[in-house]
């Protein structure tokens, strides 16, 4: 598991993987799947990269501070998540509840993904 501590390569095999499984319900269970759901998807796997990226970046220069870099990362996702269904709702999205329940069922993944990165790199500040 040495090739998964690359935080891009680890981002790319959790976006694969959700990428997989929503092929997988698209054709086990489509009623569960929006007909958006490919631009939910690349939504959040584009915001979610950058807002890692950039916190590792921001980590980098300042290692004392990544409780801050972190949940500043969290709140800059949340509020861009809700920014982005208040604008899909407002242009008239059809299907408003099934478009709100996919969206945060993929922004979790990337959420916990987030959270297990962040405690994954507790253990080497704290020697």
């Amino acid at each position: 598991m040495k090739l998964l501590k690359n935080i891009h390569l680890s981002f790319l095999a959790l976006s694969v993987l959700i990428y997989l499984l929503i092929l997988l319900l698209q054709q086990v269970l489509p009623q569960v799947i929006h007909e958006e759901i490919w631009m939910i998807f690349g939504f959040l796997a584009i915001f979610s990269y950058f807002i890692t990226s950039v916190a590792l970046w921001l980590y980098k220069k300042s290692p004392e501070n990544i409780l801050q870099i972190k949940l500043l990362g969290m709140l800059i996702r949340v509020i861009s998540a809700l920014g982005f269904i208040g604008i899909m709702v407002f242009l008239g999205m059809e299907n408003i509840l099934l478009f709100i329940s996919d969206f945060f069922m993929i922004f979790l993944f990337y959420l916990i993904f987030d959270i297990y990165t962040f405690i994954s790199n507790l253990r080497p500040i704290s020697k």
